[in-house]
């Protein structure tokens, strides 16, 4: 009996304790690429990860992926475009854009993902945009060109944003195209065996970048202890674990209650990038995330759920 009524509370604790897990480790992500691509190349960073990932989970994916072998053949070209997007592009624009903008810049303007799902979702598939929703994506907006132009509306009229906030920019409208075309190209596949296929896919989409920047620009990098911890927490914690914890919440209490979570993202990034990188906050950050967080909140709470954007960050 008390094994029993305890079950929905220890339910209940994993459930929000991986919820809090889950932005701190997409914080890290942002945090540890920006405090290593100087070490290790931003392409090298995002096939390697997945690399890592694909190797941890193949085992545990094989049977599934065998038995679902005619599925995947059957949709092999829209799995490869949404590999193309998410796995592919996603990760490797965020850590190419560490390069040259800070942690805390990334952390907010990958916050506005749902933002770019419900703009895309507008524009691709006809949804319906309530006024409200528009206000928020509007605000959103603003909030992503005042960071971006870190407080000087003068510097996007000069074009001399920081290429780093632009490549994230850039990032973001391609995890939202996944998204959209998720919605449109529905795979029936189980959950383990899309993801697993989808890092592999990708992974090979990387592939040929990786090597072109490996033999005539970047060089590769050295493997050392400094090197390979970065790599298996890229793998690890916002790979492996942090799409893990959002699938139990998900289905635990919802997408709508779980995104509230995913705001708190960009707190963690500023309090780690301060802590670990020396980054300090400016007033551009402070009114550009309050912009954000008012459109996230009306964009997403005017809608009827909100968008599984989660999986592969």
């Amino acid at each position: 009996m008390s094994s029993s009524g305890n079950s929905p509370a220890r339910s209940a604790t994993l459930t929000y304790a991986g919820l809090v897990l889950t932005p701190l480790f997409w914080a890290g992500n942002a945090v540890v690429a920006r405090g290593t691509v100087d070490s290790i190349p931003p392409l090298s960073m995002a096939f390697w990860r997945w690399v890592i990932a694909l190797a941890i989970l193949l085992p545990f994916a094989l049977p599934g992926i065998w038995r679902h072998r005619r599925v995947i053949r059957q949709h092999l070209g829209s799995m490869l475009v949404l590999a193309t997007f998410s796995v592919g592009a996603f990760n490797s624009l965020l850590y190419v854009a560490a390069v040259t903008t800070t942690a805390t810049n990334i952390a907010l303007i990958n916050a506005t993902i749902p933002i770019f799902v419900s703009l895309l979702a507008w524009i691709v598939l006809g949804d319906r945009t309530r006024p409200i929703q528009a206000l928020g994506i509007g605000l959103a907006i603003f909030g992503i060109l005042t960071v971006v132009a870190r407080g000087n509306f003068s510097v996007l009229s000069g074009l001399q944003a920081q290429p780093g906030d632009l490549i994230m920019v850039a990032a973001v409208f391609s995890w939202g195209l996944f998204s959209v075309l998720l919605r449109r190209q529905a795979v029936p596949l189980p959950g383990f065996t899309f993801l697993s296929t989808q890092i592999l896919l990708g992974a090979l989409v990387i592939l040929p970048f990786y090597l072109g920047d490996l033999l005539f620009f970047s060089g590769g990098f050295e493997l050392t202890r400094q090197t390979a911890m970065p790599l298996a927490y890229f793998a690890i914690f916002p790979g492996i674990l942090a799409y893990g914890f959002w699938n139990y919440a998900v289905h635990s209490i919802g997408p709508s209650r779980a995104a509230i979570f995913i705001y708190l993202t960009p707190v963690f990034a500023a309090i780690l990038a301060s802590v670990f990188l020396g980054e300090s906050l400016g007033l551009f950050h402070v009114i550009g995330g309050a912009f954000i967080l008012a459109g996230l909140l009306l964009a997403t709470r005017a809608g009827r759920q909100a968008p599984d954007y989660s999986k592969l960050s």
